[in-house]
C-alpha cells in the first residue's frame, strides 16, 4: 500500500535513487556561452604554448656574449638593425654588436639568445643610424619565454566533467574552441501543490500563502546546472491532475512536485502515483526535516515528491535530486561536498532520525566552524537565505555540544 510508510536510512534512499542515474547527451555551445557549463570532453593541447620562443618584455633582442664586458660605468653600444612588433617576424640573423627592438610576445630572432628590458637601455641616433646603450650584462637565455614552457602539445589540461570557469575559457580560446563540447542540461519540471498557495504576484488572502517553494526550486535547479520548467500548480481534481502530470512527463527529463505527499485528506500525490502505475522507491526517510520525501519512477523517469515545508523541500532536493543532475551532466563531483567542522553552539535536541540543519560555516584560525543559520523548524523560510551548508547530526543521539565535530554538506553559491 502506498500509504504504508516505513522509514529507510538516508544512505539507503540515496542508493535507491542512484539506480536510475542516466547521463545526458553532448551538445556544442559558443565559447561566449560556455561559462558554468560542464565540459563534455577532455581538453587536450594540440600545440605548444608558447608556439615559439618569444619575448616576455618590451626591450631589445641581442647576443648575450656582446654584453660580457658591460660594467656600470662602461655600457656597451649596439646598433639597432630592426624592429619586431607582436605578431611580426624578423627574418634576418642578428650579427656581432647588433640588437633588434622587440615587443612583448614577439618571436626571438635568429642569432639572439637574450632579451634586455627597455628600462636597462638608452636609445639614441647618430649619423642616421639607431643605437642602444646596454647598461647590464646578460646571461645566455636570459628573459626568454621558451616554446612549450606554459603547455606542451598533448598535455591533458582539463578533464571532462569540470565546470567551466573564466580560466578554462582562456584555455579553450587558446586552443581554438569557438564551439565548446558541453553536457546538455536536463529539463526538469516543477509543479506546486496545495489549495492554500497563491502566486508570487498575487495578493494574500485569509488562509493563503505565497508559493515560495516552486521559485526556490527553480533557483536550486539553476544553481545545479539544470533547466527548470515551471508548470504552475496541480488542480484539486484527481483526473485533471493525472492528465496534467502525464502530459508534463512527456516534456521533461525529471519531474518535481512540492507538497501533497503526506497522508492528509487533500494530499493527492500517493493516489496519483498509484493511478499512474508508478514504482515508489521510498515514501519515508529517517531524516528531519523532510521525512515524507517520496521518489517514484515511471518508465525510468523519476518523479520527486518533495515536502511542502520550505526547508524540508530544500533539503530533499539537495540530497536526492542534485546528485541526479550532477550525474546527468557527467560532473566530476556528484552531490554535495562534505567536510568536518566544529560546532560553535550547543544543539541539544534529541535526534531519533538523522537531522540536517540549515547552517553557516566559516574559517576561524584555520578551522571550519559551523552553527545553525536560524531557527530549526521545517516550515521556516528565513534560515534558508543565510545557509551555506547543512549540518548533519546522526540519528539516535541525545544532542550535540559546542566544540563537537560534525559533518557539514556544502551548498555552493
Amino acid at each position: 500500500m502506498l500509504n504504508e510508510r516505513n522509514p529507510i536510512p538516508v544512505l539507503e534512499a540515496i542508493k535507491r535513487v542512484t539506480t536510475y542515474y542516466k547521463k545526458g547527451e553532448t551538445e556544442y555551445t559558443a565559447i561566449t556561452n560556455a561559462h558554468n557549463r560542464v565540459l563534455a570532453e577532455d581538453l587536450i593541447a594540440d600545440h605548444d604554448v608558447p608556439l615559439f620562443d618569444r619575448s616576455p618584455y618590451d626591450g631589445y633582442a641581442l647576443r648575450s656574449e656582446d654584453t660580457a664586458e658591460v660594467m656600470e660605468k662602461t655600457p656597451k653600444i649596439l646598433e639597432v638593425v630592426g624592429h619586431i612588433g607582436a605578431g611580426s617576424v624578423y627574418h634576418k640573423k642578428i650579427e656581432n654588436s647588433q640588437a633588434v627592438r622587440i615587443m612583448t610576445g614577439a618571436p626571438i630572432p635568429d642569432g639572439a639568445d637574450a632579451i634586455i628590458m627597455l628600462e636597462d637601455t638608452t636609445a639614441f641616433e647618430e649619423d642616421g643610424k639607431s643605437f642602444v646603450s646596454i647598461k647590464k650584462a646578460l646571461q645566455h637565455h636570459q628573459n626568454i619565454s621558451f616554446q612549450g614552457e606554459d603547455v606542451t602539445k598533448g598535455t591533458a589540461l582539463v578533464k571532462k566533467g569540470t565546470v567551466i570557469n573564466p580560466g578554462i575559457i582562456a584555455l579553450l580560446a587558446t586552443f581554438g574552441y569557438a564551439q565548446v563540447p558541453v553536457s546538455k542540461k536536463p529539463v526538469i519540471g516543477v509543479i506546486a501543490t496545495g489549495s492554500e498557495l497563491v502566486e508570487v504576484d498575487q495578493p494574500l488572502e485569509p488562509g493563503k500563502i505565497r508559493n515560495s517553494n516552486a521559485y526556490m526550486m527553480i533557483g536550486q535547479l539553476q544553481r545545479a546546472g539544470a533547466i527548470p520548467k515551471y508548470y504552475g500548480s496541480l488542480p484539486d481534481n484527481l483526473a485533471e491532475s493525472l492528465k496534467k502530470i502525464s502530459k508534463v512527463m512527456q516534456e521533461v527529463d525529471f519531474l518535481i512536485t512540492t507538497g501533497g505527499v503526506s497522508v492528509g485528506d487533500f494530499d493527492l500525490l500517493p493516489e496519483i502515483y498509484q493511478e499512474l502505475g508508478a514504482d515508489v522507491l521510498f515514501n519515508k526517510v529517517a531524516m528531519r526535516p523532510g521525512s515524507v520525501t517520496t521518489v517514484a519512477t515511471i518508465n525510468d523517469t523519476l518523479l520527486y515528491g518533495l515536502s511542502g515545508n520550505p526547508s524540508a523541500c530544500y533539503v530533499g532536493f539537495e540530497l536526492f535530486t542534485r546528485p541526479i543532475i550532477d550525474y546527468f551532466l557527467a560532473k566530476e563531483t556528484i552531490g554535495m561536498q562534505q567536510e568536518q567542522a566544529t560546532l560553535a553552539v550547543d544543539f541539544l535536541k534529541t535526534n531519533p532520525f538523522d537531522r540536517f540543519i540549515r547552517g553557516r560555516y566559516e574559517i576561524k584560525n584555520g578551522l571550519l566552524v559551523t552553527e545553525p543559520a536560524g531557527k530549526d523548524k521545517s516550515n521556516m523560510v528565513h534560515s534558508l537565505a543565510k545557509a551555506n551548508c547543512f549540518i548533519q547530526l546522526p540519528g539516535g543521539t541525545e544532542g550535540y555540544k559546542k566544540g563537537d565535530q560534525v559533518t557539514i554538506h556544502l551548498l555552493g553559491e
